[in-house]
Order: structure tokens, then C-alpha cells, then sequence
């Protein structure tokens, strides 16, 4: 806890040439054990200080902030972040730093640009936040689709182990880990509000991946129940989760 980085040095190595080693002195070694918790504890004071909010999850920071009558309060609350990552010798990288205006009203009126440290942040309809496709109308269309294309890239390698006459049950694990995984992944999350049209399309590829296996395979809707059943108990189960008042137990 000192100085884990105490003693440790590197290089750059590009082609046959090598640079002079230098001694680290500051920072964490990638995939030490205490890496996660040194950062969670540098970025602990990291917090909201307007009534924006703040989500932190690993390194990605977003900012979440309500505009009404023009308010500046999401615009400072940015301003104060990027003054904390200065105090903490952080740098906010605004090459891939986004943002997503969602407003469903009327008349809907244009938001001055935001600018962090001078330079204008790019302002877009879609951004992709912890592999979850988010759009500034809250359709999942976009994140659907992008879920549909890795899932049938995938059927091709299944299709292939079909042909060597791999057995059903070694199919099916082959389609759970590289398919399922993909076309499921942040389900409770999404599929709830999808359209019927992205629903049919989610469930045409699994039902392509059963047929090429010979095997029947549980439905997307089936794998999204059990999920929500699932995420439910958990919450319940802990009483300091953020959720966990929402959940009542009906009497038996």
C-alpha cells in the first residue's frame, strides 16, 4: 500500500529499438490486485457538488444533469470536474468525451455547446456508455442492431464446428459462451422498452443458431424474465442498495 509501484521500471519497445528504462515512481502496475482499490479510493471524492449526478464505473465518469430554464448548473457541475482532475493530476480526454442532449418537448430550443478546458465537446445523437448503445430518444434500435451484427458474425463459426459434426451439447455451450452472451449482454436493462420489430429481429437469429445446432434453445424473452427475476431477488436480498425500496415481498 506504500508504493506499489516501488522498484518497478520500464521501457518502449517499437521494432528493434529500445529506449533507456526509466524508474516508475507514481501510478499503479496494470493487473495489480490493489490497482482497482487505489483508484476507488483516489476518486472517492470525486462527487457531484450542483444536483447533477456523478456515475463512476472503473475509469469511465458520466455526468448526468437536468436542464430546466436554461440552468447553468450542468454546465458548472462540468466545469468542477474537470477542475478536480487538474487538483488530482488527471486530464480529461475530450477527443472522446460526448455528449447527449435528450429533449422531448415541442418546441425544443439549441443548448450552447459544452467546452471543457477551452475545447468544444462533440455533441451526439448516440453514444456507446459501458457496451450499451444510448440515444438521445431513448429508442434501443441502435443498440439492437449493433447487438445483431457481433451475434450473426458469430453463427458463421458455428456453423463451421456444425460441419466438423461437433456434437449438440458442445454446439450449445459453443452458442451460450460467443452468441447468447452477446445478444443477451445488459438485458434487463433494454429489452423491456425495444420495439416488437427489434424483439423479432433478436429472436430470428437465435432461432437460426437452433436450427444449425439441431437443438432447441431458451428465447430471448424467456432468458430476459429470468434475468429481471433474478436482478429483483438480489436487490431485495441486500437493504442498503439504491433500488431496494422498490421491491415489496407480497404475502404468501
Amino acid at each position: 500500500m506504500d508504493s506499489p509501484s516501488q522498484g518497478l521500471t520500464q521501457s518502449v519497445h517499437v521494432g528493434r529499438n529500445t529506449s533507456s528504462t526509466t524508474t516508475l515512481s507514481t501510478g499503479a502496475p496494470q493487473g495489480c490486485v490493489l490497482s482497482p482499490l487505489l483508484f476507488t479510493l483516489l476518486t472517492h471524492d470525486c462527487t457531484a457538488k450542483f444536483s447533477s449526478n456523478h456515475i463512476k464505473f472503473a475509469d469511465d465518469t458520466t455526468v448526468v444533469g437536468l436542464i430546466s430554464n436554461n440552468d447553468e448548473t450542468y454546465y458548472r457541475e462540468v466545469a468542477q470536474l474537470a477542475k478536480w482532475c487538474g487538483a488530482n493530476n488527471l486530464s480529461l480526454n475530450v477527443s472522446k468525451t460526448k455528449e447527449v442532449v435528450m429533449d422531448f418537448r415541442r418546441n425544443s430550443v439549441d443548448h450552447r455547446p459544452l467546452t471543457i478546458d477551452s475545447s468544444t465537446v462533440e455533441r451526439v445523437s448516440s453514444t456507446k456508455f459501458l457496451g450499451v448503445h444510448i440515444t438521445e430518444n431513448l429508442t434501443w434500435t441502435t443498440n439492437v442492431t449493433s447487438l445483431i451484427k457481433k451475434g450473426q458474425q458469430r453463427l458463421h463459426f458455428l456453423l463451421r464446428l456444425k460441419r466438423a459434426s461437433l456434437p449438440p451439447p458442445i454446439l450449445t455451450t459453443f452458442y451460450r459462451g460467443t452468441i447468447e452472451s452477446v445478444l443477451t449482454s445488459c438485458i434487463t436493462i433494454w429489452y423491456g422498452n425495444c420495439s416488437a420489430a427489434d424483439r423479432k429481429t433478436l429472436q430470428r437469429t437465435v432461432n437460426t443458431a437452433a436450427k444449425i445446432i439441431g437443438a432447441p434453445l431458451p428465447s430471448i424473452l424467456d432468458i430476459f424474465l429470468a434475468r429481471c427475476s433474478s436482478k429483483a431477488y438480489s436487490i431485495m436480498k441486500v437493504p442498503t442498495h439504491p433500488s431496494h425500496s422498490l421491491f415489496q415481498l407480497l404475502p404468501s
